[in-house]
């Protein structure tokens, strides 16, 4: 019988190797003969991509409210494909290639200016990679991406098969030193980023400041579960939390979009209702993200890039509705990282 952390480590190695062709590719042929090869790619992967393109159509079935048309699936795929093409450009720092343009951004603006710092939650919906092109017209802006040791370990091998000399900041949780080290980065007007549309389990060890509940909500007329764990970090580190995604629309142009979530810098009085009180403002939080994520969903519908079924995890018992209090029978779940 096959181990399955052997199978684990084969697939590592097999998406690496994909990577590094990928990137070739991309660089001997430009992007513009590169995205010309995208259309076999994306017509391979909408006929022989199993689970993963029933999961795409199904997603667009819910999104749009009809059975999608054999067009528009083949539009989300080469959405997919083409936002990954361009991680190889945006991280080379080959921002000339793009037209980018930013809504919102006072909201980042605002915090940043007052010295503190911020978190920035999204989801895997366009492009986080684009966020780059801000920090090029900032040259002030530091950017680092947090995830736990084990994520941070794959996706810091994936991208340097992809950028090799990129400069990449990455803090994984996990470590010992590892709240600190985010806290330190935050502290000095650092910007940091992770990604809440996927529960994931914690590593062996974790804190619990690290473990999280999982959460359940109506998201495009169906209950899913969304983890706390960014929002409780960020109660944990009395940090604002800004929402961002970098939405691709189509051929050279990206949309930095952001919107303010939650400001957790003032944390509730100590008292018998400071807990009920904090869970409170996370719950508000995640209703305000859950909103906004579906919204944009049905806004721009080719950018969800989560190629699974979703809404599995939230099958059973009842979601947890907009303006609702805290689900406080919410199964007990670590999460709150952020997988490539």
């Amino acid at each position: 019988m096959t181990d399955p952390a052997d199978w684990t480590h084969q697939r590592e190695r097999s998406n690496l190797l994909a990577l590094r062709v990928m990137r070739w590719v991309a660089t001997t042929l430009g992007r513009r003969v590169s995205r010309l090869v995208l259309h076999p790619i994306s017509l391979y992967f909408l006929c022989f991509g199993g689970p993963a393109t029933t999961a795409s159509s199904a997603y667009l079935a819910r999104v749009l409210g009809r059975a999608p048309r054999w067009s528009e699936r083949y539009r989300h795929v080469h959405h997919f494909a083409a936002t990954v093409l361009d991680r190889v450009y945006l991280l080379r720092g080959q921002f000339d290639q793009f037209e980018v343009q930013a809504t919102g951004v006072e909201h980042l603006d605002r915090v940043l200016l007052e010295g503190r710092g911020v978190l920035l939650v999204g989801a895997h919906l366009g492009s986080f990679e684009a966020l780059r092109a801000l920090g090029q017209a900032r040259r002030g802006l530091r950017v680092a991406m947090v995830m736990y040791e084990d994520n941070a370990r794959q996706i810091n091998a994936a991208l340097r098969a992809i950028a090799p000399d990129a400069a990449l900041h990455v803090i994984g949780l996990g470590r010992l030193d590892a709240m600190m080290a985010l806290s330190e980065w935050l502290d000095g007007g650092g910007v940091a980023g992770l990604l809440a549309d996927r529960t994931l389990a914690a590593p062996p060890g974790a804190g619990a400041a690290q473990r999280a509940r999982t959460q359940r909500f109506d998201f495009l007329e169906q209950s899913a579960a969304f983890s706390d764990g960014p929002f409780r970090l960020a109660a944990l580190l009395r940090r604002p939390v800004v929402f961002m995604t970098g939405l691709y629309h189509g051929g050279c142009r990206y949309e930095l979009r952001f919107a303010p979530l939650a400001d957790f810098t003032q944390r509730p009085p100590r008292g018998p209702g400071a807990q009920a009180a904090l869970d409170a403002s996370i719950h508000d939080a995640m209703t305000r993200y859950v909103r906004l994520l579906e919204d944009l969903c049905r806004e721009t519908p080719y950018n969800w890039f989560n190629f699974f079924d979703f809404w599995a995890a939230g099958d059973g018992g009842d979601a947890v509705r907009a303006g609702a209090g805290p689900d406080t029978t919410g199964v007990a779940e670590p999460g709150g990282g952020v997988r490539p």
